[in-house]
């Protein structure tokens, strides 16, 4: 059984954001399109001048999960590049981000599930011990990053964003 986070309705779908590197004076730039067929495209250069390395976008839920959700799911067509899918919490920890990474094979549609028992906690870039489990009530916020020094142009189309019990 699962729950739609995201299928990018053009009327009901999450307000995305992106948040690249300028926030520590890198110059990567990035942007989220709706396209015209239920399907979103997360795209930019990652440049690594001025120890800038990332791109990312994330969006807010518009509910709460229930308690019995154990994993998260997406529905992506990539570039051939290595992406992270994020989530963050609500709570003392809320400025953790929680990633699984992920490969993307050029020009093909693929479906990863990601358990929430197996995301790192991280914080600015690093990894973080002690940090608490992913309760799914707690979940705020999802979202895909490109980092690790990988330069240059990205693309990664996003069919749907979805939960599972």
């Amino acid at each position: 059984m699962h729950i739609d986070i995201e299928d990018f309705d053009q009327e009901n779908h999450l307000d995305w954001n992106v948040v690249n590197d300028g926030v520590m004076g890198g110059l990567s730039r990035s942007r989220i399109e709706l396209l015209g067929d239920g399907t979103a495209r997360f795209s930019g250069e990652v440049s690594l001048e001025n120890n800038g390395g990332f791109a990312s976008t994330r969006a807010r839920l518009n509910k709460n999960l229930p308690s019995n959700i154990k994993s998260v799911a997406a529905r992506v067509q990539g570039d051939g590049k290595r992406y992270s899918f994020r989530i963050r919490t609500a709570g003392q920890f809320s400025r953790v981000s929680y990633k699984m990474e992920f490969g993307t094979t050029t020009g093909k549609w693929e479906a990863h599930e990601f358990p929430l028992s197996e995301f790192i906690p991280t914080f600015r870039g690093r990894t973080l011990e002690g940090a608490p489990s992913i309760e799914p009530a707690d979940i705020q916020e999802v979202g895909f990053l490109i980092a690790d020094k990988q330069k240059g142009p990205f693309t990664l189309l996003i069919d749907w964003i979805r939960a599972f019990s």
